[in-house]
């Protein structure tokens, strides 16, 4: 083709044409130079992503293993609370006296008093 016939062929295209023409062209040689120059840059996006999505897992993760050591804390606390209670009540004079009867104790009529040691 001579320098005459592109130059026609030029004018008959519209510039919308052109544009197009030209930017599949340049698209066409930029993509795969652009891709091939930067496999390293594209990598390293790649392991970014990578690093993201897991810490995320292990956030959410983690956050599951809070709450449920939470619940299990709150019930713990609970049952502590309630061992507690039974404790001081077991621990009253009227309850002693009651365990103490089954294994025939009496309570003292005498009030209690200090030996004091011969000197």
């Amino acid at each position: 083709m001579s320098s005459e016939e592109i130059n026609s062929q030029q004018e008959v295209l519209t510039p919308a044409q052109r544009v197009r023409s030209d930017w599949r062209s340049l698209v066409e040689k930029v993509s795969y130079k652009a891709i091939v120059n930067n496999i390293p840059f594209l990598a390293f996006i790649v392991l970014l992503c990578v690093l993201y999505i897991s810490n995320s897992h292990r956030a959410i993760e983690m956050q599951r293993e809070t709450n449920a050591q939470n619940k299990a804390l709150k019930e713990l606390r609970w049952k502590y609370m309630d061992v507690k209670s039974q404790l001081m009540y077991v621990k009253t004079e009227t309850q002693v006296i009651k365990r103490a009867e089954g294994l025939g104790l009496k309570p003292s009529l005498m009030p209690a008093y200090k030996i004091k040691p011969r000197p």
